[in-house]
């Protein structure tokens, strides 16, 4: 059995004792940090005294002392140690990206993490070390072939609609991986018919503070696929979100978080991080449903961010649903912007608004629209190229392009991306499905 394969399932075998060490250590290399020292916990290591001592934080709750480090405080503000280097969010989920602390413990547990996951991947697959890093040294290799270039192009006109053209130009592909959750999930469809029979495979769940979880199944289907917490990488909290049925259903959050080993199989919880980089008892953001454990350690499957949840009247839509919600009219209704790349008639168009109506899955969405609490969805097709406006205003922001990840939902204070929106609107149609 591979190292990697055998440190994790080590480390997964008691993940309580794991959590426990991880929160004693961070505590312990960090006592004299002045964050710690001013909420009174004194040197304590124990849980209990970290949970009554530290409150739960968001990123706007650290930014302050955040920003001390990136004006260059070298004093131990919130680790006794220097940060060494900061991560940039996306910043499409909060207009803007945000700084988030990193040191070398952190990206060791990021290095030790995507060990493990391509220990899991070779042993899966039967790749050997160097198929797997190849692609490091590609761009090195890589020419202009003109030769090469008509055969690429005449395999892909032997091709229907190019279903199947990764394994035509890469015969030798066992697979082919990624992150496909979360917001990367409504381009499957099409990642799937460019693979053709190539196995898709979901990588490592993480984000700009740090990777949590990764894929040790890597073969299962990805509607299967589940992430594998590793223990050591934080100490993790879960505040569980609960579904209560009140004249329609209304999402509540318990402000009590439970402990990795507290949690209940199908349940949704919002997760809480502390790691080593000073970030202590902050929420990510990110709802995961548990799917399971994986000896001791949890399998999570991310569902959505925290904060994307729109509605107009007694309904709960999620990010996966919708663009926008516009609340000026009354009643308030829902508003989706598409950019099409081809054209399309009058008569599809409305015919594709009331399908989209017709979709939503929350039962008070429906019985709201019936009873007229919630007005007709509006589909607005915008012109080409409205959508490399919204990636060039992020981009001016000074998000990377390979974190941005397309808005699936506008908030109220998202003005300039609205408004970049609706200057382009071409076409509008308002659903007739319920009428």
């Amino acid at each position: 059995m591979d190292k990697f394969i055998q440190e994790f399932e080590a480390l997964s075998t008691d993940a309580e004792k794991v959590q426990m060490n991880t929160l004693k250590r961070i505590l312990e290399d960090n006592a004299s940090a002045q964050y710690l020292q001013n909420l009174g916990l004194n040197g304590k290591t124990d849980p209990e005294s970290f949970k009554a001592c530290v409150p739960l934080v968001t990123h706007k709750d650290s930014e302050p002392y955040i920003n001390r480090i990136i004006d260059g405080d070298a004093s131990p503000i919130l680790t006794t140690k220097p940060i060494t280097a900061m991560s940039l969010s996306s910043g499409t989920t909060q207009r803007k990206p945000k700084y988030i602390p990193w040191n070398d413990e952190v990206f060791e547990t990021t290095v030790q993490i995507h060990q493990a996951f391509f220990a899991y991947l070779k042993q899966e697959f039967l790749v050997v070390e160097s198929q797997i890093h190849r692609f490091e040294s590609m761009s090195k290799l890589l020419k202009p072939n003109p030769e090469l270039a008509d055969i690429i192009h005449k395999k892909c006109l032997g091709l229907n609609n190019w279903y199947g053209l990764l394994p035509e130009l890469f015969p030798n592909a066992k697979y082919i991986y990624g992150i496909m959750t979360g917001s990367m999930e409504p381009y499957l469809g099409k990642l799937r018919h460019y693979a053709g029979e190539l196995p898709l495979v979901t990588s490592i769940y993480g984000a700009s503070e740090g990777f949590i979880a990764a894929n040790i199944n890597p073969k299962l289907p990805l509607e299967l696929a589940t992430y594998v917490l590793f223990p050591q990488n934080g100490y993790f909290e879960f505040i569980p979100l609960t579904q209560v049925k009140n004249e329609g259903t209304e999402l509540c959050v318990d402000p009590h978080p439970v402990g990795l080993t507290e949690v209940k199989v199908g349940e949704e919880y919002e997760i809480v991080l502390t790691n080593s980089a000073g970030l202590y008892r902050y929420r990510l953001g990110d709802v995961v449903n548990i799917m399971g454990f994986s000896n001791s350690t949890l399998k999570l499957k991310f569902i959505r961010r925290s904060s994307v949840l729109l509605s107009v009247n007694i309904d709960k839509t999620t990010e996966k649903n919708l663009l926008h919600v516009d609340l000026s009219n009354e009643p308030g209704n829902y508003v989706i912007f598409w950019e099409i790349s081809g054209e399309a008639s009058e008569e599809l168009l409305s015919k594709c608004c009331n399908c989209l109506d017709k979709s939503f899955t929350d039962p008070s969405y429906s019985f709201s629209r019936k009873a007229n609490t919630i007005g007709a969805l509006e589909l607005r097709v915008v012109g080409k190229g409205t959508f490399q406006k919204i990636l060039d205003h992020y981009l001016g922001l000074g998000t990377s392009i390979s974190q941005y990840k397309t808005a699936r939902y506008l908030g109220l204070t998202q003005n300039i991306v609205l408004q970049i929106l609706n200057e382009n609107v071409v076409k509008k149609h308002l659903s007739t499905a319920f009428n």
